[in-house]
């Protein structure tokens, strides 16, 4: 009764109960995954700029850091096959733009950047990388002129390290031929731009620094872009040309072209053309001083002569007054005789006078000879004497002249070492000789 009392009449003015409110209830994971979504479609690819810290590369070669600015900071990632393409090494307090897009990583919840692409605020990436690459050779002393090598005075074997393809193989070729058309070209071909150049290069400089009898080696390729060039600022170029046995000649580009090659190199031309010129420049100086030297010793020889000349003149003017005057003497005498023949008339004075000319005129002629002998003489011992003078006739005898590369007349044994290369010139010739032992004194018994 009480139930249906107070069911009705009130029944149709009650209203229904609220049903319970459903929920949904989300797994760790669920969750991540969703953000992950989230973030993954709701930024997709972006360019962040800040500054790097914490930077490091895995063994795994995945290279992992933090980007922040003044009030945040951002975890990111780059994997390495995009580390690789790096052009520059990446370093805490770098500021730099980076460009990927956001993810999420799920076993420590953190959302991070995975970046693709990282280029330097500022300066470009190929220029940092210069930089530190230089940096960091120059503090090892790659760059210092102690260790510069001088060229080769007279190179038989060069080497040469360039591309088949391009114009300065030809270039080369062109000035060593014409200038040292005796030299021997050894070359070893390999890239110089793109992809794997820079392996290809240092195996080349490798290579070549092992041929027997190379003197000397030019690397190089002319020129291009900063791009084009890049081959020569590789680390592993700069160390190959370090380690090579041999001088290396660098010729990268053209004149207003520098790169890493150029620092380390035992010597920088500015062209590849010029590379050769300098790589024989040495034998033209010789050539240039034997010339000197065979001219002042001509001078120095025909000034005797000119001498000789004069005082032979001197002596022939002189003769002939002597000979002028004696006849003048004797014409004066025969005219004294005449006159007291002509005065005494007698025939035997006439015969006595004529003895006396005749004997007159035998003496004259004897005295003339005799005269003429002894200039003659004089003349002939003079042109001996300067003979046994000239350096030509030295060296006709038998005498050589042995100078140092840079010159310098060898005087004595303490002037050369062991090993030291010496020019001896001959009377016919030149002989290039190494020293094989010194002795202050010969080995002649002493007096």
């Amino acid at each position: 009764m009480m139930d249906d009392l107070f069911s009705l009449p009130f029944e149709e003015d009650r209203e229904p109960a609220a049903a319970a409110p459903s929920r949904r209830v989300f797994t760790v994971s669920e969750l991540t995954a969703a953000i992950r979504t989230l973030l993954e479609s709701g930024f997709g690819d972006l360019w962040v700029e800040g500054e790097i810290s914490n930077c490091r590369v895995w063994n795994t070669g995945h290279m992992y850091f933090t980007l922040k600015d003044g009030g945040a900071q951002l975890k990111a990632i780059m994997f390495r096959g995009a580390v690789r393409n790096l052009k520059f090494k990446a370093e805490d307090g770098q500021r730099v733009v980076a460009r990927g897009r956001l993810g999420l990583y799920d076993a420590k919840g953190e959302y991070q950047l995975v970046c693709e692409h990282l280029q330097p605020q500022g300066l470009g990436a190929l220029q940092l990388a210069f930089e530190q690459l230089k940096k960091k050779l120059q503090a090892e002393g790659l760059f210092d002129a102690a260790r510069k090598r001088p060229l080769p005075s007279l190179p038989r074997k060069i080497g040469i390290v360039t591309s088949l393809e391009g114009a300065a193989i030809r270039d080369i070729i062109q000035v060593l031929t014409r200038r040292h058309p005796n030299a021997h070209l050894v070359i070893r071909p390999a890239r110089v731009q793109g992809e794997g150049a820079a392996a290809d290069l240092a195996r080349a400089l490798r290579a070549i620094g092992k041929v027997p009898g190379v003197d000397v080696v030019i690397a190089g390729r002319g020129g291009g872009s900063v791009e084009d060039l890049w081959a020569f600022n590789e680390e592993v170029v700069a160390r190959a040309i370090a380690d090579s046995p041999v001088p290396v000649v660098s010729a990268v580009g053209h004149e207003v072209d520098f790169t890493i090659a150029d620092f380390v190199a035992d010597l920088r031309a500015p062209t590849p053309s010029a590379a050769a010129e300098l790589v024989v420049r040495e034998k033209q100086a010789v050539v240039d001083a034997l010339a000197e030297l065979r001219s002042r010793l001509e001078h120095a020889a025909a000034r005797p002569l000119r001498d000789l000349d004069r005082r032979v003149d001197e002596m022939t003017t002189r003769l002939r007054r002597g000979m002028h005057a004696e006849w003048r003497r004797a014409a004066h005498r025969v005219e004294l005789g005449a006159a007291a023949l002509r005065s005494a008339s007698p025939v035997a004075r006439m015969a006595n006078g004529r003895h006396r000319l005749e004997r007159l005129e035998t003496r004259m002629r004897s005295e003339t000879r005799q005269a003429l002998a002894q200039a003659q003489h004089r003349l002939r011992s003079a042109v001996g004497r300067l003979d046994s003078l000239s350096p030509l006739a030295v060296l006709g005898r038998g005498y050589s002249l042995t100078r140092t590369p840079t010159g310098e007349i060898v005087r004595s044994a303490r002037q050369v070492s062991v090993g030291d290369d010496v020019r001896v010139l001959l009377h016919q010739g030149t002989l290039e000789c190494r020293v094989a032992a010194t002795k202050e004194q010969d080995d002649r018994p002493q007096v």
